[in-house]
C-alpha cells in the first residue's frame, strides 16, 4: 500500500487492542477510505455493507439481506424491516462465528443509510451501546464520505455515540510525494515536473491517478482523462457534488464563485457573488465545503478571525471551473491549454495551493520543523503612499524570522532581473512598514525547475525551495 502510514498505525493498534473499537473513518470522495479498509483489513472483514446513493429504507434492507447471505453463506435470512431489526441479524451473524483473531465490521458511506426517518443512528447506538461494545475481540468501521455529516452525528455526537468512538482518521489526498510512488507501481516513467501537473488538474486523488496508463506522457493522459467523451474525469464534478450533499446547487454556486476568485473571498463578498443570504444555512454549506477538503479558510498575516478569506482548494475542481464550463460545444484539448497565456497565470496559482498543502514538506527542506511556525498570506490594496503589494506565502516563526515565500512555477530555471528585483525589494519594504514587524525577513523561493544564480538571487535570497523538496517524504 503507498504511504497511509499514520492510518496504518491507527489501524493496526485497533487490531492490537484487548477493547471492542469503533473506527470512524471521513474523507473526500475517491480519496480511497474503502481501498484502505479492505486492503489493511482484507481476511479479518466478517461482515461489508455499503450505503446505497439516494435510496430508501426497503431498498437498504433488501440488500443488507443479500449482504447477509453472502458472507455468512447461509440461507438468505429475513428481510428485515427495520435498521433494528438488520443490527439483531448482524449480531447473530457474528455470535456464530468461532474465530480466535479480531473480527472487523465494515459498514461503508455510513451518512447514505441514514436516511430520513430511517433510525438508523438509533438502530446503531443500540447495537454498539448494547452489545457491541462489550465484544473485545470486535472492531466496527464506519466511514463516510459526507464528512460533516460524520463529523456532527459521529465524532460529536450528543446522543447515545457521545464519546463512543475509539479513533478516528481523516484520509488525506496523497502527497507529491506520494503520488510519485503511486505512480512508479503503475510502472509510469514520469518526471516530476509531470507529475506536478497532473497533481494541479487532478489533485493526489487516488481513483484520478489510476487512470493514468504506462507509457502515456502527463499531456496524453489529461487529455484522455478529462477531455475524450469517455474520459472518467469528464462528468465528475456534478457526479461528486450531488452524491456528496443533499441541496448541492448552493455548495457548487459557492464553488464557482470562488473559482472566479483564485485569491479568495471574505464571508461578505462571497454572500454578495451567491446572492445567499447570511445565516445557519449558509454557514453549513461552508462547513461542508471546508470539511469536505473542497475548500479553505485562511486568516491573513495581521488579522484577526472576522477577516478570514475562503479560497476553493480542491485542484480538481478548480481545474474543471477554469477549463471544462462554458466551452460552447468548441473542441477543446490539452495541448492547446497548455500553450496558452491563461495557464501559465493560473498553472502559478495552482502551484500555490499545492505549496500550502505541503507546507510540512517546506518547513522540512528549510530545517525549521522543530520550530513553532504558522502559515498565512498578507495582502495590502496599495493608497496613495504605498502600491498594492501581497505575498504568496508566509511563514511566521518562533524564532524571530519570517519566511516571505515567492512562488513561481515554469519550465524552465527562473530568473530574477533586475526590475523584479526592484519589485521584490518594495514589496518587503512595504510588508516591513506596513505590518511593523521587528522579525528578520527571509525571502525564500519555491521554484519549480530551480533558481538562475545571478547578482540579485545571490544578494536577496535567503533560501530556495525546488520542486525536488515538496516531494520529500517526511517520516511520520
Amino acid at each position: 500500500m503507498v504511504g497511509r502510514t499514520q492510518e496504518q498505525a491507527i489501524l493496526r493498534q485497533a487490531i492490537e487492542s484487548k477493547s471492542p473499537e469503533l473506527i470512524a473513518i471521513y474523507g473526500r470522495r475517491r480519496v480511497g477510505k474503502t481501498y484502505l479498509i479492505r486492503q489493511f483489513y482484507n481476511d479479518l472483514i466478517v461482515f461489508e455493507f455499503s450505503g446505497l446513493h439516494d435510496s430508501n429504507l426497503g431498498e437498504h434492507m433488501r440488500e443488507f439481506a443479500r449482504k447477509l447471505h453472502v458472507d455468512a453463506h447461509e440461507l438468505p435470512p429475513k428481510i428485515p424491516a427495520s435498521w433494528f431489526e438488520a443490527f439483531h441479524l448482524l449480531k447473530k451473524h457474528i455470535g456464530k462465528l468461532n474465530r480466535t483473531r479480531k473480527k472487523v465490521v465494515f459498514l461503508d458511506e455510513v451518512p447514505w443509510m441514514a436516511t430520513n426517518r430511517s433510525r438508523f443512528l438509533s438502530a446503531f447506538e443500540s447495537f454498539w451501546n448494547g452489545w457491541a461494545s462489550a465484544q473485545k475481540d470486535l472492531v466496527v468501521v464506519i466511514c463516510g464520505s459526507a464528512s460533516s455529516w460524520m463529523i456532527k452525528k459521529i465524532l460529536n455526537n450528543t446522543g447515545g455515540l457521545y464519546n463512543r468512538t475509539t479513533r478516528h482518521i481523516h484520509l488525506h489526498p496523497f502527497t507529491l510525494a506520494e503520488c510519485e510512488l503511486f505512480l512508479e507501481k503503475q510502472k509510469t516513467s514520469l518526471t516530476r515536473y509531470q507529475i506536478t501537473q497532473i497533481y494541479m488538474v487532478m489533485g493526489g486523488i487516488p481513483h484520478y491517478l489510476k487512470e493514468i496508463r504506462k507509457g502515456e506522457s502527463a499531456a496524453q493522459a489529461i487529455d484522455r482523462i478529462y477531455f475524450s467523451k469517455t474520459g472518467l474525469l469528464n462528468q465528475e464534478f456534478e457526479n461528486i457534488y450531488d452524491a456528496l450533499f443533499s441541496n448541492s446547487e448552493r455548495h457548487k454556486e459557492i464553488v464557482k464563485a470562488l473559482a472566479l476568485k483564485p485569491r479568495g473571498l471574505q464571508r461578505d463578498d462571497l454572500l454578495k457573488r451567491t446572492r445567499m443570504s447570511s445565516g445557519g444555512g449558509f454557514t453549513t454549506v461552508l462547513k461542508e465545503l471546508m470539511n469536505s477538503g473542497f475548500i479553505s479558510e485562511y486568516v491573513p498575516f495581521g488579522k484577526k478571525a472576522r477577516d478570514a478569506v475562503f479560497k476553493l482548494t480542491d485542484n480538481f475542481s478548480l481545474f474543471h471551473q477554469k477549463y471544462m464550463v462554458d466551452r460552447r460545444g468548441r473542441k477543446v484539448n490539452w495541448n492547446a491549454i497548455a500553450q496558452s497565456s491563461t495557464w501559465q497565470s493560473w498553472s502559478g496559482l495552482a502551484f500555490e495551493n499545492i505549496c500550502m498543502f505541503h507546507i510540512e514538506e517546506i518547513k522540512y527542506s528549510l530545517n525549521i520543523s522543530g520550530i513553532h511556525s504558522s502559515a498565512h498570506f498578507w495582502h495590502h490594496p496599495g493608497n496613495d503612499e504605498i502600491e498594492g503589494s501581497q505575498v504568496d506565502l508566509l511563514i511566521d516563526r518562533a524564532d524571530e524570522v519570517i519566511n516571505l515565500c515567492e512562488i513561481k512555477f515554469s519550465g524552465q530555471p527562473y530568473t530574477i532581473t533586475k526590475s523584479y528585483a526592484q519589485k521584490l525589494r518594495r514589496r518587503i519594504g512595504s510588508f516591513q512598514h506596513l505590518t511593523k514587524t521587528r522579525k528578520a525577513l527571509f525571502l525564500t523561493m519555491i521554484v519549480s525547475q530551480g533558481l538562475t544564480s545571478n547578482k540579485y538571487s545571490l544578494e536577496m535570497v535567503q533560501n530556495v525551495i525546488e520542486l525536488d523538496d515538496l516531494f520529500t517524504r517526511i517520516k511520520q
